[in-house]
């Protein structure tokens, strides 16, 4: 937002809104707590939960690292792009990482349907109950981060945004980044550590 007419926002760190900032923190702190059970549930049921890790399939969930990782990298550029005054790049890179966040939920979505046409539910172990209460609840903050972006996008489209008012990019930003963290956790954790 513009202070005094046309002086730029001050910079501030972090970055966007403190609000934001607070509810990214609670979500982290949620996260914490579920990789802390899991890993302390794993170390009572090492053969189970290794058995069943070894159904899971890696290279989607490599792939869908990579995608996560893309669409930060536009994040970025996104950011970088409206505080210097182009709206236009912004708006692309925005979109951009709204395709790459649709990647990771159709790859993501993909491997649910495998695991449920195996019959595989949340009672079927206790690897499967954290394994799918994991990454389904980390699938619903991408699809709020698809969300936030593609209002983000059109919002820059619309003209909201400039190099001296930026603060909702910002927030956005922010809380994708924190998506993507939460998930370049999860991965090692749920689908690779033993």
């Amino acid at each position: 937002m513009t202070r005094g007419g046309n002086l730029p926002e001050t910079s501030h760190y972090p970055p966007g809104d403190l609000a934001v900032w607070i509810f990214i923190l609670a979500e982290l702190a949620v996260f914490a707590i579920f990789f802390a059970a899991y890993a302390f549930t794993r170390m009572q049921h090492v053969a189970l939960f290794d058995q069943y890790q070894a159904t899971l399939d890696r290279n989607a969930a490599l792939f869908n690292t990579l995608a996560l990782i893309t669409a930060s990298y536009f994040v970025v550029r996104a950011v970088v792009a409206i505080r210097e005054g182009r709206a236009v790049s912004a708006r692309n890179r925005l979109w951009a990482a709204v395709g790459m966040g649709g990647l990771f939920l159709l790859v993501k979505g993909m491997e649910y349907a495998h695991h449920l046409g195996e019959g595989i539910r949340l009672s079927t172990n206790t690897f499967y109950m954290f394994y799918l209460s994991l990454t389904f609840f980390h699938f619903m903050h991408v699809i709020l981060g698809i969300l936030v972006l593609m209002v983000l996008a059109m919002r820059t489209a619309a003209g909201h945004y400039s190099a001296q008012s930026h603060t909702d990019i910002e927030s956005g930003a922010s809380y994708w980044h924190m998506v993507d963290l939460v998930w370049l956790i999860l991965f090692p954790l749920v689908y690779v550590m033993h």
